[in-house]
């Protein structure tokens, strides 16, 4: 995949190098790129009546895999608490399984600890602000593994001896890129053990039981 600043040319299967400024056209009035949301690819559709717009032409020959998307991403959780540490997420494409990193410390020694990502970027009034889990299907909550879960429903990290976590997962509900990107959303370390949706009660098909949040962080861009 090129990364950004790499773009001074793109290779064409033709053998020859497509310099990136001939992507780029004059003025003209047939056709607007549009986006449908801040992280999809772009579209063209036909201009309005009046006015004159950008016009990208991209070779046919120029590959999705040659497009800069955003593919990494990182929290820095805290709280009031001693748990801290950071949480990062890359993704290679939008269909492409996430891959989801930890490394949290100043947790309860060798322990189960709910790890979930919430709906809201908010944490104005500490992670109780970050809303309930995210949840775009509107499925009850379950383990990362079960077909009927959240999308935010990450499960349990394991600590150590001296209550550090350290671990990664892929996730292939979990997404960087597309409609139902996390970047923006937070993800919460409860003070309990998430029982998966499997306590027999109301609350664990919400939560899991998982209890407080001691410790929580936004889900921002990384370079």
């Amino acid at each position: 995949m090129v990364k950004a600043g790499e773009l001074s040319s793109v290779a064409s299967p033709a053998s020859s190098s497509i310099p990136v400024a001939a992507l780029v056209r004059e003025f003209e009035q047939d056709w607007l790129p549009v986006c449908d949301s801040l992280f999809s690819l772009p579209r063209v559709r036909q201009r309005p009546p009046a006015g004159r717009f950008l016009s990208l032409k991209v070779p046919a020959e120029l590959t999705p895999s040659c497009v800069v998307v955003i593919c990494r991403a990182v929290a820095v959780v805290r709280g009031d608490s001693n748990v801290k540490g950071t949480v990062t997420f890359e993704q290679e494409s939008e269909n492409a399984p996430t891959t989801i990193s930890w490394n949290i410390t100043g947790h309860d020694p060798n322990a189960q600890r709910g790890f979930h990502i919430h709906q809201f970027g908010d944490n104005t009034n500490g992670c109780t602000s970050a809303g309930p889990h995210f949840n775009p299907f509107g499925k009850t909550h379950g383990a990362p593994t079960d077909e009927v879960r959240h999308v935010g429903d990450l499960g349990n990290i394991t600590t150590d001896p001296q209550g550090n976590a350290v671990g990664s997962v892929q996730d292939q509900l979990v997404k960087l890129i597309g409609e139902h990107s996390v970047v923006g959303r937070t993800i919460v370390c409860h003070a309990g053990t998430d029982d998966l949706g499997k306590g027999g009660n109301e609350e664990s098909l919400k939560t899991g039981n998982a209890g407080p949040r001691p410790a929580c962080g936004v889900i921002g861009i990384s370079a």
